[in-house]
């Protein structure tokens, strides 16, 4: 009988053997297949969540047709992504293209300060000082090591290509995010049945803590790098600075690592105003002192009372993601960090003991 038991254990244990090394290869396969679109998928997750208060809005506003508001959320959405992008491309191929021409000739990117610096007060004399000297120098830099600067001009030309691509992947984010808009009913009673069956009776729970950081940390830090990114494009183009997409582009990276658009806006408005006329020069200085504080109004209207997570969280997550998986990545990366980071948060909580626990063993202690 003992030899007839532990037979059938062993041929028990051989089956869940097969059955789980076959599931791991199936898994592994359906992973491999859908390894391109995993990164779109996730990031039209995180956007069909942001957006879904507004499309229950449009839905009921076209008298409950779900599939035509998520059709226009999806128009809308292309569109603000595309326009900006085909009014800003035009600028960073030229001034691409104009870096990579400097470098060969061993001409200084940075231009020299023009007659109007020489006239500034004595307190910006040695500013004025310094960007002369850095323009001299980077030059003699140039000419003495071009080879050098060729391979960073294949590094930055690599990074605009990693851009582009990333845009395209947006695009694809876009549509992907209409689609689950569409079929949001079904696909949000999927997504707490699986917190459900992770977590099981804090499921739900978890699972609401994971809408809501979605949702704060897409409209209160990327969506305020993004309207600040807008607005100091809008400022560069119409200021006639040279390159004005490739600054841009630097703004959303400073912007989305919380750094703020100060490292690039600060030095454009010193050379926009040394080197344009009097009136373009104040106008955009103006223009460039609104952006930067836009971050103060912006972020208490869509984030609400602090941010959900540490920006350290924010800055770790956007550079992290932008290493590992691109230009994609620096927005993701931000999300899925904080998303885990809070998720982390709420299971060192639910693991706390409660006020009556602690005063019982207090006075336990206290008897001994």
């Amino acid at each position: 009988m003992e030899n007839t038991s532990g037979q059938k254990d062993i041929k028990r244990i051989i089956q869940i053997v097969l059955q789980l090394a076959v599931l791991a290869f199936i898994l592994g396969w359906c992973f491999r297949i859908l390894s391109p679109f995993i990164l779109p998928i996730l990031w039209g997750l995180v956007i069909s969540i942001t957006v879904y208060p507004m499309f229950v809005k449009l839905k009921a506003k076209m008298g409950g047709r779900g599939k035509l508001a998520s059709i226009l959320i999806t128009v809308v959405f292309l569109a603000i992504l595309l326009v900006p992008t085909f009014l800003l491309s035009g600028s960073l191929i030229d001034g691409v293209r104009e870096l990579k021409a400097m470098i060969d000739e061993g001409r200084s990117p940075i231009p020299p300060p023009g007659e109007r610096a020489q006239a500034l007060p004595a307190f910006a004399q040695p500013f004025v000082s310094i960007w002369q000297e850095t323009s001299e120098n980077l030059q003699a830099s140039v000419s003495k090591h071009p080879e050098g600067f060729k391979k960073v001009g294949v590094v930055v030309l690599s990074f605009i290509a990693n851009t582009g691509a990333g845009i395209l992947s947006f695009l694809v984010s876009i549509i992907i995010a209409g689609v689950l808009l569409a079929y949001a009913k079904e696909g949000g009673h999927t997504v707490k049945r699986i917190f459900v069956k992770l977590a099981g009776k804090q499921g739900e729970e978890l699972a609401a803590v994971a809408e809501a950081t979605i949702r704060s940390v897409v409209k209160g830090i990327l969506g305020v790098a993004i309207i600040q990114t807008l607005l100091s494009g809008i400022g560069f183009v119409v200021a006639g600075v040279p390159a004005a997409g490739l600054w841009t582009l630097f703004c959303l990276i400073f912007a989305i690592i919380q750094v703020g658009v100060g490292p690039v806006m600060i030095p454009m408005i010193f050379y926009v105003f040394n080197t344009a006329d009097l009136t373009t020069g104040i106008l955009f200085a103006i223009w460039g002192v609104l952006t930067l504080v836009s971050d103060n109004i912006l972020k208490p209207i869509l984030l609400g009372r602090g941010a959900p997570v540490p920006l350290l969280v924010v800055f770790l997550g956007a550079i992290g993601g932008f290493i590992a998986t691109g230009f994609l990545g620096l927005f993701l990366g931000a999300v899925i960090l904080s998303l885990g980071y809070k998720l982390f948060e709420s299971w060192m909580d639910d693991e706390k003991p409660e006020p009556s626990d602690l005063a019982d063993s207090v006075k336990f202690s206290e008897k001994e």
